[in-house]
């Protein structure tokens, strides 16, 4: 972890490498450091969110992939950026790119209700996300957290958000999975949790992430419950998740217990919310993204366009087989 002096150093390397023009090799010299630790520092300066660097032209082809995929899964708009050579760059370009559209849409929109998922996308969006006033604003979070402390966790991905925003934050006080479908309709059953829902359901935009089953998931590294494999999942078919559900290829809930566990909005449910921005990329959720366009989980995609090309592609492929039906969710009432 950095020091304050570190963080001096490296906003200054910052400012003589992208303000002044000055090579790494001229830095290096007038700071008395090798170039090496230049280069490090300035590339640490991106992947935090200190140097931010907007373009002022857009890829033709990203522009013509955001329009076939709009055109292709009915959506009210898509967001593709270049990918980078770096996978480790995808959350933070894409962060960048949902903080710029998201700022946008709160400028250009009445919303009152703000619903977000978790995960590193979502926590650079709001790194990049323009300060502003939007009392009115409630920012929520869309399913249960973590136990344990995380920076990723959903409870302080909402507030920050709120905090930046200088909103209203509602959180939804509970783990992300009950320990069975049971007890999960104990506690959606209680007074609190029925109106986080009403609230949760009336959100006008929600800004969520699709998880895929690899080891760079944080929900399955962090998340998923003690007594649940992997490989269950992926023997029913799941190819990724969104708000802690599991689908298909083609976007169905796979027929898991699991599922009926997560204290979050049921994925059916996301077509009453007006606008669903999905933003996820890397090669690892190609099959993840795909279904999601397949079963139009979302109304505005955020990707990079290799991702973005590939997952269309599959998307298009023939339906595969029917392994798995939509689980009937009881009643929060």
């Amino acid at each position: 972890m950095m020091n304050s002096a570190d963080n001096s150093v490296e906003a200054r390397i910052a400012w003589l490498y992208f303000m002044e023009g000055m090579t790494q090799a001229d830095i290096a010299e007038k700071l008395g450091m090798t170039r090496l630790r230049v280069n490090r520092m300035l590339v640490e300066a991106r992947t935090s969110g200190l140097v931010s660097i907007t373009l002022n032209s857009r890829f033709a082809t990203c522009v013509e992939l955001e329009q076939t995929l709009i055109r292709e899964f009915g959506l009210k708009d898509a967001v593709i950026i270049p990918t980078p050579d770096n996978p480790d760059l995808v959350p933070v370009l894409l962060g960048q790119a949902t903080g710029e559209y998201l700022s946008n849409v709160l400028e250009m929109n009445p919303v009152k209700g703000l619903g977000l998922g978790w995960g590193a996308t979502l926590r650079e969006t709001i790194r990049n996300m323009r300060a502003a006033r939007y009392p009115d604003l409630c920012v929520n979070s869309m399913m249960g957290g973590l136990t344990r402390g995380l920076e990723l966790n959903t409870f302080e991905t909402a507030s920050s958000l709120a905090n930046r925003l200088n909103a209203q934050c509602q959180y939804l006080a509970a783990p992300i999975y009950a320990g069975s479908p049971e007890s999960r309709d104990i506690i959606l059953a209680q007074d609190v949790f029925r109106e986080a829902f009403v609230r949760i359901s009336a959100n006008d935009v929600a800004v969520l992430s699709i998880g895929d089953l690899s080891p760079r998931s944080l929900l399955i590294r962090y998340g998923l419950p003690r007594d649940v494999t992997t490989d269950e999942l992926v023997g029913l078919g799941a190819v990724g998740d969104i708000l802690g559900q599991f689908y298909d290829a083609d976007g169905r809930l796979i027929d898991h217990p699991l599922n009926l566990r997560a204290i979050a909005l049921p994925l059916n449910e996301l077509s009453g919310i007006p606008t669903v921005v999905l933003a996820s990329g890397g090669q690892n959720k190609i099959p993840a993204i795909a279904a999601a366009l397949k079963a139009r989980l979302g109304s505005v995609i955020i990707c990079d366009e290799d991702t973005a090309r590939a997952a269309r592609d599959l998307a298009l492929t023939e339906r595969t087989p029917e392994k798995s039906q939509p689980l009937r969710r009881r009643s929060r009432q």
